[in-house]
C-alpha cells in the first residue's frame, strides 16, 4: 500500500467515527423526548386520586386565606356599617360584613353599657365600633363585666366576635328626611356627601335620589373641621325638628343672626341632626 492509500484509509475511518458519534448524540436527545410522548394507562382510581389532590389544594388555599384575614383582625378595633341579621341574646346579634369577614356571620356583643334596640326592619343599617376577638365566654364576661349566658353562645366558641364599644342606627339621609318621626330623639350615625355649606356650623348631606327625600341638615353646636362639597363624611348626633327656640334652649349654639334667619326660613320644623362634638 502506497503513502496516498494510507492517508485515504485513515481519513475514511475518522469520517465514520465522526458520523457514529453524531448518531449517538442524536439518539440521546431524541429518545427521552419520545419517552414523554408515550401513552400512559390511567385507571379510574388514578384519575379520582388526581382530582382529589387538586380539590384538596384549592380548599386548603381558601381556608388559609380566610384564616389569615381573620387572624389579622384579632385584637384590632374596627368600624363597620351593616344591617343586623339575627338577635342572638339579650345583648348580642349577628351581622355580615363582606369586606372584613369574607361573608361570615359575625357575632356582635354590646359592651357599651347602654341598652341598644335593633331596628324593626333589617333594611336600616347600624354602625358598630369595637374590638375583634376570639369568642371566649368566661374571658369576655370578665374583661367587660358582662353576664353573658352560655345557652346563647354554644355555636360561637372560638369564633370571631366584635365586642362593641359604640352602636348607633345609621340610616341614609333620605330615610331621615322622609320618615323623621321614627328617629326623633335617637342618637344616629349618618354617612353621606356634603352638599350645601351654609356656615362653619351648618351644612347638608345629600340624600339618595332613589329614596325621594330631601337633603339632611347637619348642625354643629361648635365650629367644626372644614368640609368640602362632595366630600363623604360620617357624623354622629341626635335627630330633632328644627325649632330655633328649643335648640337655643338646649345648646350653646355658635351661629350668627344671618345664619339663624336662613335656617329658620328654609328648614323650620324639618329634621336636623344636631352634632355636639367639634368635628364631623
Amino acid at each position: 500500500m502506497n503513502y496516498k492509500s494510507v492517508i485515504y484509509t485513515s481519513w475514511i475511518q475518522k469520517l465514520w467515527q465522526t458520523k457514529a458519534a453524531i448518531a449517538i448524540a442524536l439518539m440521546a436527545i431524541v429518545l427521552p423526548a419520545c419517552g414523554y410522548n408515550e401513552p400512559q394507562a390511567i385507571t379510574p382510581a388514578t384519575l379520582q386520586q388526581q382530582r382529589n389532590q387538586v380539590s384538596r389544594e384549592v380548599v386548603d388555599n381558601e381556608v388559609e386565606e380566610v384564616t389569615d384575614k381573620t387572624d389579622e383582625l384579632i385584637g384590632k378595633s374596627v368600624t363597620i356599617r351593616t344591617q343586623p341579621i339575627r338577635l342572638i341574646g339579650p345583648t348580642s346579634f349577628t351581622v355580615n360584613d363582606k369586606e372584613l369577614f369574607d361573608n361570615q356571620n359575625i357575632l356582635v356583643i354590646n359592651a357599651t353599657g347602654q341598652p341598644f334596640t335593633l331596628p324593626s326592619t333589617n333594611n336600616i343599617p347600624i354602625q358598630i365600633t369595637g374590638q375583634v376577638r376570639r369568642f371566649d365566654l368566661a374571658q369576655i364576661n370578665q374583661d367587660y363585666k358582662l353576664d353573658l349566658q352560655s345557652e346563647y353562645y354554644r355555636d360561637h366558641e372560638d369564633q370571631p366576635v366584635i365586642v362593641a364599644k359604640s352602636l348607633a342606627l345609621s340610616p341614609n339621609p333620605g330615610e331621615l328626611t322622609t320618615n323623621p318621626s321614627t328617629y326623633y330623639g335617637k342618637r344616629l350615625t349618618v354617612t353621606g356627601e356634603v352638599e350645601d355649606i351654609n356656615s362653619p356650623v351648618a351644612y347638608t348631606l345629600d340624600e339618595d335620589k332613589l329614596l325621594g327625600g330631601e337633603d339632611l341638615l347637619v348642625l354643629h353646636t361648635k365650629p367644626q373641621a372644614k368640609v368640602k362639597p362632595g366630600e363623604k363624611i360620617a357624623v354622629s348626633g341626635v335627630l330633632r325638628p328644627l325649632i330655633i327656640a328649643d335648640l337655643e334652649r338646649d345648646y350653646d349654639l355658635s351661629w350668627d343672626v344671618n345664619v339663624r334667619k336662613q335656617l329658620q326660613a328654609k328648614y323650620r320644623n324639618k329634621p336636623v341632626l344636631v352634632v355636639t362634638n367639634n368635628a364631623p
